[in-house]
């Protein structure tokens, strides 16, 4: 089945940056629309990337439910916090890590060069301390302020306050992160949206020309699209209202629409 056309403002592009959460999927369910709308930007020559504050995964698995889901990705197309936080790691020279996250964040910090003290008697003693949200528990909030009250520094992949499940809202990274800055009196250095990196690291990777970055959020990826110099849409299809996406001004979205099929098809 031939793919459909664009819609006028998706014919304006040639890059389009998909945010996951809440644009492609909620939780294990692919939003209706989404794999067709990502057929039709690959048929008509756009370049796709997908970026998510989410880091609970690796990229390979991304990859494997966005196929699972139908919608077609590679590897290099996807960016996640996790990826961001191996990034800036890199940069850093080698140091004990204590890691509040998944195994996915845990390689991560790993392929950076780092530590990991998780387990150790040294834990406590670590000198980074990274957060990529996942079910953590109280011994991993005592750790992490014990090393944090003895100087290490918090880094994390996003501040997202909730993200969009199957059955509602749940907390996000962001929650874990205010518990450890509110037990240490220290503020976390976060590396994901809305910061720019992201973006940055997603056009190093497609054409030349006009972007357009689409996600449900207007905290993390209208404010990063424009700190990234982009143009934003917001779809309804996460956790923005249609009333916040059009009360914003500062940036405001180039479009609004229910879902990514709606903005991305012709009519």
């Amino acid at each position: 089945m031939p793919a459909m056309p664009l819609s006028p403002l998706l014919a304006r592009y040639d890059n389009v940056i998909l945010d996951l959460d809440g644009c492609v999927w909620v939780g294990d369910t692919v939003i209706p629309g989404a794999p067709e709308a990502i057929a039709a930007l690959r048929e008509a020559g756009r370049a796709v990337a997908f970026v998510t504050n989410d880091s609970r995964l690796s990229p390979e698995e991304y990859v494997r439910k966005l196929w699972s889901l139908g919608c077609t990705a590679a590897v290099e197309e996807v960016i996640s916090a996790g990826t961001a936080l191996q990034y800036h790691l890199a940069e850093r020279p080698p140091a004990g890590a204590f890691v509040i996250g998944s195994p996915a964040v845990v390689r991560h910090v790993a392929d950076a060069g780092h530590r990991i003290l998780n387990g150790s008697e040294r834990a406590e003693t670590a000198e980074i301390v990274v957060i990529g949200g996942h079910e953590f528990d109280y011994r991993e909030l005592r750790t992490a302020t014990r090393a944090v009250l003895a100087g290490a520094e918090i880094v994390t992949g996003c501040l997202d306050a909730t993200f969009p499940a199957d059955d509602g809202p749940c907390p996000g990274n962001g929650a874990i992160v205010a518990a450890l800055e509110y037990a240490t009196g220290r503020q976390a250095l976060s590396v994901g949206k809305p910061e720019p990196q992201m973006f940055a690291a997603a056009l190093e990777r497609m054409h030349d020309g006009p972007t357009l970055v689409v996600g449900d959020r207007l905290d993390t990826d209208l404010l990063g699209a424009a700190a990234a110099g982009l143009d934003g849409a917001i779809v309804l299809s996460g956790v923005s209202s249609r009333g916040e996406a059009e009360a914003a001004v500062d940036p405001a979205p180039v479009a609004i629409a229910p879902d990514l099929g709606a903005l991305v098809l012709s009519a």
